[in-house]
């Protein structure tokens, strides 16, 4: 894909003097309970205001295709197949058989050892191809297991590598482990961009959200994503907002760009265009790009489809007469 802003990639030159923080595990405690708490009422207001936000008639269809664009079309079931994989590639590259300028997908998410049809599949497509690993979608793995996973996935092509945290260890406090596990993974994705999922469902609340984002920021995290899909509550528009806080606030303050996957629970066209607007609110509009801002929802993009047919033909479409070539 091509960049539209400058988006420095992290490494650990860039970030392993952030602040003066250092990165044993007393020095990230605090710097990780020194930042600002979390204001529950105030958040959770802003979200049902910014929830409130309409977009001009004119304006629909390219905030749809903005969406579209933005989409992760993910497979991650034990029953996924090269055939499933092969089609799921296809309709990245052409969502809409009938109406050619609707644009591809951002990427196709699958398992590592999917990876290597898939980047066929896609070659010269500007589709990028993501894989999940760390013991995708628990995280409860050894060190060695989660590289070779991540591993399997960048020799097979992926441009992109979406790992896991241990939940378990940030819930305890082990946040040294977790930032080493995220330094040690982005250091085996070579060239491969690096999300950092922080299963935000099964967090204790908006602080470690907070806590979490910033963490994996430290660690070189090239986006934060919210969750796995696997469970609920997933990508809430509070927390997709205390996300955009953490990535907007770290631009201030060391000028480098980081991105938010906004994944699990968006369905329509409507929570589709009311995190687009969370977006442009609470980061900015540098960050309506698919380098820096993604929904993991495969089933929205059949949502977003039909209500773009409606605003293109003026009457409602079915999804049965909808699909890729």
């Amino acid at each position: 894909m091509t960049r539209t802003v400058p988006a420095p990639r992290a490494t650990a030159e860039s970030t392993g003097g952030f602040a003066g923080v250092g990165r044993d595990e007393a020095s990230l405690r605090r710097f990780l309970y020194g930042l600002p708490g979390v204001d529950q009422v105030g958040l959770e207001r802003r979200a049902a205001t910014l929830a409130t936000r309409s977009i001009k008639k004119g304006s629909k269809l390219r905030a749809i295709d903005l969406a579209i664009s933005m989409i992760d079309l993910t497979t991650l079931e034990g029953s996924d197949t090269p055939g499933k994989v092969a089609s799921l590639c296809a309709q990245a590259r052409r969502p809409d058989a009938e109406y050619p300028d609707v644009p591809p997908v951002a990427a196709v998410c699958l398992y590592p050892d999917l990876v290597r049809g898939a980047v066929e599949r896609l070659a010269g497509s500007g589709v990028q191809v993501a894989a999940v690993a760390t013991a995708f979608p628990s995280g409860r793995s050894s060190r060695a297991v989660k590289l070779a996973d991540t591993a399997l996935a960048v020799d097979s092509g992926a441009g992109e590598i979406d790992m896991v945290i241990d939940r378990g260890a940030f819930l305890t406090g082990r946040y040294g482990k977790i930032h080493d596990e995220i330094v040690a993974v982005k250091q085996a994705c070579g060239n491969a961009h690096l999300k950092v999922i922080l299963e935000t469902g099964e967090l204790a609340g908006y602080d470690d959200v907070r806590r979490a984002s910033w963490l994996a920021l430290l660690a070189g995290g090239d986006v934060i994503k919210t969750s796995t899909g696997k469970i609920a509550p997933a990508a809430t528009l509070p927390v997709v907002q205390v996300m955009l806080q953490a990535v907007r606030d770290w631009h201030r303050l060391t000028g480098e760009y980081r991105g938010v996957k906004a994944a699990g629970g968006i369905r329509s066209t409507k929570d589709a265009i009311r995190h687009l607007v969370a977006v442009n609110e609470v980061a900015g509009p540098a960050w309506l790009t698919a380098d820096l801002f993604r929904f993991g929802a495969s089933s929205l993009l059949a949502d977003l489809l039909r209500q773009r047919r409606t605003q293109v033909e003026g009457h409602y479409a079915g999804t049965e007469y909808i699909g890729a070539s």
